[in-house]
């Protein structure tokens, strides 16, 4: 017993205080991480933060086609790895992450599920790399590798590299597969978006999907018949990866991503509880490359902190990881049902087309969101010049093809960025000529630098 204390105490799993009485939060508190109101507001707290997660981490596997079932347990499996290896100290939900979505796109398209798979297990483990890196030196080598007109421009060009898959890339898929659902489902999240307020606006992505499901299904577009079929309970369908070294260009840049999403919720959380996590930066980086990492060996999304379940705490006020352990075992327990990931996958493809478009154009705009908030000088052209090619190389979707070694639009477009930005700056360094000072980590708390 006192072996299995002193791991509990290590892994800050100790427990939790009841924050006041239990039932209500006083004007101007907050319920810290390691707070809890009583158990069934814990539980019913937890079980919101399924809710909003829902809408966001279903869509990638629906568009990438993994399986719902599959992503679900492993975003589950991953939100616990992570309470555990951060301590218990940073309150998070890892949902899928939208900038693999390019990605596992095209290394499904180029080697099959497998080699896609492997793209994911290469970056979770790289992201892990990176966690234990930054615990025992610190982040500032990603600050001067990173700054904000770089990372800008890269969650930019992934957002908008998606365009044409918003559209469809065939007849039958995205946008033009079922226009008028598509619009319905477009319409229904910009109504929800501007109607409502709290939470229910915050899940106008959620409250989208389901009036275009219910539209496609009054115009009998939705096919039951895999539903059917599909047991109430059992293990989900898991993939053997496969890691092929010609697309593992496409998967790196997500690790910067990821890098910056991390960093972005630790900055939010500590902006509203006043708790200071930058001690758990490192350990935050590795979590996620660990709950990536195992989402890669078994055929589930990467995965990453959601701003949804941001959304959900700064409304609620409640901060505690009490409700994300919650809501990891009640995701664990939604996966071990077939007839649920079965019900998610029918989902048309009008109604993915039309979440798809909204989506994107936001992980686009969020690059120029951290533009704006940390000032970046375009007028200099050492912060013009970089993003200029860098966005043009994403979006058209760059080819090179270097004997096995295939490099696409994001990969290339990331290079650029970093590339062209680091030796511009190295030059005007040697020729005299004054730069912005730049640092992402000075970015406003608050900032979700990417969409997921």
């Amino acid at each position: 017993m006192a072996v299995v204390a002193k791991v509990r105490s290590t892994l800050g799993l100790g427990g939790w205080k009841v924050h006041g009485d239990g039932r209500s939060i006083p004007p101007g508190e907050v319920v810290a991480p390691d707070e809890r109101l009583s158990w069934p507001r814990t539980i019913g707290i937890g079980m919101q933060h399924v809710v909003a997660m829902f809408g966001a981490t279903f869509l990638v596997p629906l568009i990438t086609d993994f399986s719902p079932q599959t992503t679900l347990f492993f975003s589950a499996v991953g939100t616990l790895a992570f309470l555990v290896i951060t301590g218990n100290r940073v309150p998070s939900y890892l949902g899928s992450s939208f900038a693999f979505i390019a990605p596992i796109l095209a290394a499904t398209a180029s080697g099959g599920k497998q080699v896609a798979v492997g793209g994911i297990l290469a970056t979770g483990l790289t992201l892990a790399a990176v966690g234990v890196l930054v615990h025992l030196v610190g982040t500032r080598w990603i600050e001067v590798t990173m700054p904000p007109v770089v990372t800008g421009t890269i969650v930019a060009l992934i957002g908008l590299n998606l365009a044409s898959a918003a559209w469809g890339k065939s007849e039958d898929s995205g946008f033009r597969s079922a226009p008028v659902t598509a619009l319905v489902t477009l319409g229904s999240i910009v109504l929800c978006t501007v109607l409502f307020r709290g939470i229910l606006g915050r899940l106008s992505i959620l409250v989208g999907v389901v009036v275009g499901y219910v539209f496609a299904m009054l115009r009998g577009e939705v096919d039951f018949d895999a539903l059917r079929d599909a047991p109430l309970i059992g293990l989900p369908e898991f993939v053997t990866p496969r890691v092929d070294g010609s697309t593992l260009g496409l998967f790196l840049p997500v690790v910067l991503v990821l890098i910056a999403e991390n960093i972005g919720h630790l900055k939010s959380v500590t902006a509203m509880t006043g708790r200071d996590l930058d001690p758990v930066t490192g350990r935050a980086l590795l979590a996620d490359g660990v709950a990536t990492s195992l989402a890669g060996l078994g055929g589930g999304s990467g995965t990453t902190t959601y701003a949804e379940n941001i959304g959900v705490m700064a409304a609620t006020r409640v901060y505690s990881t009490a409700a994300y352990w919650v809501a990891g075992f009640t995701a664990l327990l939604l996966s071990m049902s077939p007839t649920f990931g079965a019900a998610i996958a029918t989902v048309p493809q009008g109604v993915i087309g039309g979440a798809a478009t909204l989506l994107y154009g936001m992980i686009g705009l969020l690059g120029a969101r951290i533009w704006i908030q940390n000032k970046v000088d375009f007028s200099n052209p050492v912060n013009l010049t970089p993003a200029a090619i860098a966005l043009i190389v994403g979006i058209a979707d760059y080819t090179w093809v270097v004997g096995d070694l295939t490099f696409s639009g994001i990969a290339l477009g990331t290079a650029s960025a970093i590339g062209v930005y680091h030796l511009m700056r190295l030059v005007a360094r040697w020729r005299g000529t004054s730069l912005e000072p730049a640092s992402p980590a000075s970015a406003p708390a608050g900032d979700e630098v990417a969409a997921h």
